[in-house]
């Protein structure tokens, strides 16, 4: 059964910025929202459409549950992103984000979808290495916050924040088990371009794991490091924005063409 859920509630965008030739699809880290990449729609505008998906379970659809299975939410989300579909576009997610795009992907490869022209993925290990970390999402309250503080992810007002983490931690469980529950199934190797992004100190995301990306594409795979650890995006959203308009801009050179081209080749096979 497919859950029907209007199309604008999953995605936040400022305009239509009509003059960008792509669309970049933002997914969040566990417990982020779409207001993570809000800053990235001013400094990208007329280069790049942003669009940020907002997932259920936080910031304007807090009051909905939180997905807790991966494949179960690209389902629906290849449902709900498929009328933005009609311009070029490329993911980027980082942490959760990027296993949800790259299973996104997947599942629009199975559907013989249009496909993305270019997958980023950040602070995510390959898919098909095991965890070196313990799972955390079933821990009682008390053991989940001190992990989340371990993280670093989540300000330190808001852990101690008894009545505001009584209200979140529904939906950062369900992230966590979407990211802990995950049991990769071996597919093709996609046939477009992956640029997998790291921190230099990101314990949870070594350089040789996010080197495993590029068994997962007969097209092109990178590698781009950053300083900073796990959350290396808050201090290097500059240099990393610049990045992805370095690997995108032989498409976006192309002009117009590109859009009346925008699907070819882009078909499962």
């Amino acid at each position: 059964m497919k859950t029907a859920v209007p199309t604008a509630r999953w995605v936040v965008t400022r305009n239509s910025d009509a003059v960008a030739q792509m669309r970049l699809f933002c997914l969040p880290h566990a417990g982020g929202g779409a207001s993570v990449y809000r800053e990235w729609e001013t400094e990208l505008a007329g280069t790049l459409q942003v669009c940020r998906v907002q997932l259920p379970g936080r910031e304007d659809r807090a009051r909905e549950p939180a997905f807790t299975n991966v494949l179960r939410l690209a389902e629906v989300l290849a449902d709900a992103l498929q009328p933005w579909f009609d311009r070029p576009f490329a993911f980027f997610g980082h942490s959760m984000g990027a296993l949800i795009a790259f299973e996104l992907t997947r599942e629009l490869r199975r559907r013989a979808s249009v496909l993305p022209r270019h997958l980023f993925v950040s602070g995510r290990a390959a898919p098909h290495l095991p965890s070196r970390t313990p799972s955390i999402h079933h821990l009682c309250d008390a053991e989940f916050r001190r992990e989340l503080r371990l993280l670093n992810g989540t300000p330190e007002q808001v852990l101690q924040d008894d009545e505001l983490m009584e209200f979140l931690l529904p939906s950062l469980r369900a992230d966590f088990s979407v990211c802990e529950t995950y049991e990769h199934a071996y597919e093709e190797p996609l046939s477009l371009p992956i640029t997998a992004f790291t921190g230099q100190s990101d314990p949870r995301a070594t350089a040789e794991e996010i080197s495993g990306w590029s068994e997962h594409t007969r097209a092109s795979a990178g590698i781009r490091t950053f300083p900073g650890d796990h959350f290396y995006l808050q201090s290097m959203r500059p240099a990393v924005i610049a990045a992805i308009v370095a690997e995108l801009s032989p498409l976006l050179r192309r002009g117009p063409a590109l859009e009346a081209n925008a699907f070819v080749g882009s078909r499962a096979r």
